[in-house]
């Protein structure tokens, strides 16, 4: 198992939700941490200090992953603390909540944002981070995807495309950054998040109810599951790369 002590990991969109989750969780196992946002300038400040409370370093970097300059500014600040990168979870993403047969409600506005962060912003961190990944001698990126680029499914038919695109990256970057980084993704069903609150509404409790009823394991996940499956492909699967793993309790098999 790679032992992460004093290593360094960026985590995209680590001020709440999914991607807070996976910056404690990469922390409790002795790593420093780039806890990168956009807005939620607060809410990553507290991350922050949940981060530091567990014994490592933390450094916090504002960036629009969707821009090259921002991407680069994170990886510069990285190496100016630490002088080294040896993990890249990419899990900053947006969506737009549309019901699938409303074609007319997407715009090309959504469809540019959505591809932008999700798709391209994912893009340009890793190859901000390749050289310092390829330097750590054992450097994983693992992106943080959707069952929905698998299923067809989700909050919209842009945010499942841009997951499709996403495990397309994730096998290109595997095939292009070995054999010094490997690089998976994990593609989380239905997480309970305030992300999903927010977006389904009332909603809500329905389909939820719905995602139980056809999940083998008989419940949702929360943001520590897909932590812990970050945790597992980057310390204990060495020989694992160009992976796309679902993290939905048997969701996609269904019963």
């Amino acid at each position: 198992m790679l032992d992460l002590k004093g290593k360094v990991a960026i985590v995209t969109g680590s001020a709440t939700g999914i991607g807070r989750s996976i910056a404690l969780a990469l922390a409790d196992h002795g790593c420093n941490i780039v806890i990168n946002y956009t807005r939620s300038e607060d809410e990553a400040r507290e991350t922050l200090g949940e981060v530091e409370r567990r014994g490592v370093e933390a450094l916090l970097a504002q960036a629009d992953v969707s821009v090259d300059d921002d991407c680069r500014r994170v990886v510069a600040a990285a190496l100016e603390r630490w002088q080294r990168v040896d993990v890249l979870v990419n899990n900053a993403g947006i969506t737009t909540f549309v019901p699938f047969e409303k074609l007319d409600d997407l715009t090309e506005d959504v469809w540019d944002r959505i591809f932008a962060v999700n798709v391209k912003g994912a893009f340009l961190m890793a190859r901000a981070a390749a050289t310092a990944l390829k330097t750590s001698g054992n450097g994983a990126i693992v992106n943080v995807s959707s069952i929905a680029g698998i299923h067809a499914s989700g909050s919209s038919i842009p945010y499942a495309a841009s997951k499709a695109a996403l495990h397309n990256l994730t096998t290109s970057l595997a095939r292009v950054l070995g054999p010094e980084v490997r690089v998976n993704a994990v593609a989380p069903g239905f997480v309970e998040t305030r992300w999903l609150e927010r977006g389904y509404g009332e909603r809500l409790h329905a389909i939820r109810k719905l995602v139980k009823q056809k999940t083998p394991l008989g419940t949702t996940a929360g943001p520590e599951h897909v932590a812990r499956a970050v945790v597992a492909l980057v310390t204990g699967m060495d020989f694992v790369t160009g992976q796309i793993i679902a993290v939905d309790g048997g969701f996609l098999v269904g019963r």
